[in-house]
């Protein structure tokens, strides 16, 4: 799928711009859409599709200039507060042509122009202008909170009954051991846990997207991303048990292991991928990480020497509002997605609740990699309802009320909601799936309670391939140690 060609890139570094759409909506131009830059449009690259299919049709229309007015900014504040691509798209096509015919427009754009001015700055005393009565950011959307299906023009995705039945059973697994988790960390069965509750449509939905053959680089709580890479839920309860280091084998399941230390796995995927494309392969690297991440270094040196690389990764930003105690407006001045456009490459803001709109980018973006076209940052937007992990009380720097607000989305509740309302599911599909979901809370509470211990002596066994003085020193003191507690209980005994 080309979305830019290598001449077209190579114009827009030697003139600083850096992306063709992206640029242009952040320095205020208009893409041809009448949309205003600081209003959190998803700019998508041009041409892109969930099929890899160009739409050369919509590429002409973008460079067609507005109608000049002053009146096409009204457009971007009238979208309604759903957030809903469809009725976004049909207003901004509609503006200039609109304001072009009346020539009033321009004369009322002043008196409009001040309390349009003031929403940015109002929004950012909230969580990205997102919140009870602030404007919802414009972003790729295929499924509205209130479970109706659009279209974007230049996303979509094509799924069978049964393709949309099975997101919504991954999503409701994968909530059901979340929640099972957190509930064993509570009763001391684990040592820490990080939920991922209200993250579930991004995570399932950009792990459907990839292929067998693609690598994928998490952070620590992608367990959706897990479940859709056949990795065993119990193993990822051993390592936040402390029975093991990760559990399985990466290049088993092309899944690496989780990285506790934030942000560093995004330039290991960035390596990988440069590796992928030396290698000639066709697959690609996805990494995942959080908006509190995008503030590391190790991310900027990752966009960097991908751009420079045309490195085949996807960089998937889960931006869930909240970097522990630290809100987005703190990480960052510009919608992240708009980060991609000063490293070279495009980037796009999705509904992160939106399952349909996430595996329909993830899928554009990963087929973009493959053909050769370069990296591609994805801003997901979500909400994390639970706390940052087990040892965080959100209530403490965040209100009931945010939370109430992002309740109203939540992403499986979304797509029951068009399951039922298209007819696509019954009954007895959705109790089958509870019924599932009962057995694997089970077989979870079983399976941690019955996980042997490791060999305390292993942890000598492999700091060197060939022994060493001062380690077989250490494995002598510490072997004394743990029998001095043995010599204890048996005097206790006697």
């Amino acid at each position: 799928m080309t979305v830019e060609s290598t001449a077209a890139r190579s114009d827009a570094r030697r003139s600083g711009t850096g992306g063709k759409r992206a640029t242009q909506a952040a320095t205020g131009r208009s893409a041809g859409n009448g949309k205003a830059a600081g209003n959190g449009t998803a700019e998508v690259p041009e041409g892109a599709t969930a099929s890899g299919t160009p739409r050369k049709a919509a590429a002409k229309t973008s460079r067609k200039p507005p109608a000049k007015s002053t009146g096409s900014a009204k457009s971007t504040g009238s979208t309604k507060s759903t957030g809903s691509t469809k009725s976004a798209g049909k207003t901004t096509r509609k503006a200039p042509a609109k304001s072009a015919a009346k020539g009033s427009a321009k004369a009322k754009a002043p008196a409009k122009a001040p309390a349009e001015a003031k929403a940015p700055a109002k929004a950012r005393t909230r969580v990205s202008g997102d919140g009870p009565g602030q404007p919802e950011p414009e972003l790729v959307q295929l499924l509205t909170p209130e479970g109706e299906r659009v279209t974007h023009p230049d996303y979509d995705v094509d799924l069978s009954a049964e393709e949309i039945q099975g997101l919504y059973r991954d999503m409701v697994l994968t909530r059901r051991f979340d929640a099972e988790a957190t509930a064993l960390q509570r009763q001391g069965e684990l040592g820490l846990w990080a939920s991922l509750l209200g993250q579930e449509a991004a995570q399932i939905g950009s792990g459907r997207a990839l292929r067998p053959d693609d690598y994928v680089f998490p952070t620590y709580r992608e367990h959706g991303v897990a479940w859709c890479r056949d990795v065993d839920p119990t193993m990822l309860l051993g390592m936040f048990r402390g029975v093991n280091n990760g559990g399985w084998d990466p290049n088993t399941n092309n899944f690496h292991l989780y990285t506790i230390v934030i942000g560093s796995q995004v330039l290991h995927a960035t390596g990988y991928a440069m590796g992928v494309a030396k290698d000639g392969a066709d697959s690609a690297v996805i990494a995942y990480f959080g908006d509190g991440a995008s503030s590391q270094g190790d991310v900027a040196e990752a966009f960097t020497f991908s751009a420079v690389y045309n490195a085949p990764v996807v960089f998937f930003c889960q931006n869930n509002q909240w970097a522990i105690s630290e809100p987005t407006e703190r990480q960052s001045r510009v919608p992240i997605y708009q980060r991609a456009q000063g490293f070279g490459f495009p980037g796009v803001r999705v509904d992160g609740n939106d399952v349909l709109a996430c595996l329909a980018v993830t899928k554009a973006a990963v087929e973009r990699a493959r053909t050769g076209e370069g990296p591609m940052l994805i801003e997901a937007f979500t909400y994390r309802m639970g706390a940052h992990t087990t040892s965080d009380d959100p209530t403490r720097y965040r209100s009931d009320e945010e939370r109430t607000a992002w309740e109203a989305k939540d992403p499986i509740q979304r797509l029951r909601v068009y399951l039922e309302s298209a007819g696509l599911a019954d009954d007895a599909f959705f109790a089958g799936v509870e019924e599932e979901s009962e057995a694997m809370g089970r077989h979870v509470r079983e399976a941690i309670r019955t996980m042997p211990d490791p060999d305390t002596m292993a942890i000598f066994e492999n700091a060197y391939a060939d022994g060493h003085a001062l380690v077989d020193e250490e494995r002598a003191q510490f072997a004394s140690y743990l029998a001095s507690f043995a010599d204890s209980d048996s005097q206790e005994g006697r």
